[in-house]
């Protein structure tokens, strides 16, 4: 019996054409945009006033869309980037310094007191010692509760 196996499950499926619902989604939302500001400079300027910001909006639309680097998405490029600048080139490692990032949103350490229970005597241990030895005949408190259960 043959089966149908999948060959590329990494790949998004495409939607209209060759563009994914990602894609299409980035440029409604870009498109609304640099329609947005097209309608809103067109009114009242010239091509030379509305184009540029509406030319910029939608090569940032397409990059983010379709553009790729080093078979990276651009977004993710994007970010790659500025982690890169943002974070120290040089690691320094110390013996026993931990992590060195702490996150903003760190949890409360709470400090549970422990009680102690009292530690027993010597005598306790060897009355028990005895009792489970003389399987509870010789200790007077078993005694009477085991007579107490027989009178009912």
């Amino acid at each position: 019996m043959q089966y149908k196996v999948p060959q590329d499950v990494q790949r998004e499926d495409t939607i209209i054409g060759p563009l994914t619902l990602k894609q299409i989604g980035i440029l409604g939302i870009g498109g609304g945009i640099a329609y947005a500001i097209y309608v809103t400079l067109a009114k009242n300027w010239m091509i030379e006033v509305w184009l540029p910001p509406t030319g910029i909006v939608v090569m940032i639309t397409l990059a983010f869309a379709f553009l790729k680097v080093h078979n990276l998405p651009f977004h993710i490029y994007l970010m790659s980037l500025i982690e890169f600048h943002y974070l120290p080139k040089k690691r320094i490692w110390i013996q026993g310094a931990g992590t060195p990032f702490v996150p903003p949103f760190q949890e409360k350490k709470i400090e549970k007191k422990i009680d102690t229970a009292p530690k027993k005597e010597q005598k306790s241990i060897e009355e028990l010692a005895e009792i489970l030895d003389s399987k509870g005949k010789k200790h007077s408190a078993i005694q009477e509760i085991a007579n107490q259960n027989l009178n009912k």
